[in-house]
């Protein structure tokens, strides 16, 4: 069966699909290639453990951060969400530095990449209570429909998030 050439494209000329930007295949550049695409071969292996190093010092910073009384900019806003995930049971002295050592030992394992497993876990439970603090504290979160200076930083997590998802993805895959 004879298919009719599409007008826009030239008889004999095959169409070229789009390039797949979510899971891009590994290309080797030709042997003109430029420097860049040289430098994406060379790093392409080790960028997932760029990326879960480099997430892991983020977690260990503002992790230990809340261990030391007043010295983190987010200790007010966690501890007034953890007042409220809590239902008020738990003291901030007490719930802040169980969060600084939570966000510390996931930054560990990250660094490490030893437990990494355990350790993505707790960050999942992590950003839950994270992300709960926009629609418990919305007084503080949200002003006018658009996020404050605290939602901001709150929903900064989503590309911590984003980048720990790659890291699972690579510990996850055979």
């Amino acid at each position: 069966m004879h298919r009719p050439h599409s007008p826009t494209r030239p008889p004999g000329r095959t169409r070229h699909l789009p390039r797949r930007r979510i899971l891009p295949a590994v290309r080797i550049p030709a042997p003109g290639g430029t420097t860049a695409q040289h430098a994406a071969v060379l790093y392409r292996p080790y960028s997932v453990t760029v990326l879960r190093v480099s997430v892991g010092v983020v977690f260990c910073w503002f992790g230990m951060l809340k261990l030391f009384p007043a010295a983190s900019p987010a200790e007010e806003l966690a501890a007034a969400a953890m007042t409220e995930l809590t239902g008020g049971l738990l003291p901030a002295q007490v719930l802040l530095p169980l969060l600084g050592s939570a966000e510390t030992l996931i930054g560990l394992a990250l660094v490490t990449g030893r437990l990494l497993r355990p350790a993505l876990a707790l960050l999942l439970a992590h950003m839950t209570g994270v992300f709960t603090s926009l629609a418990l504290l919305p007084e503080t979160m949200w002003h006018h429909g658009a996020p404050t200076l605290e939602g901001q930083y709150v929903l900064k997590n989503l590309v911590l998030v984003a980048a720990c998802l790659a890291v699972a993805a690579d510990e996850l895959t055979p």
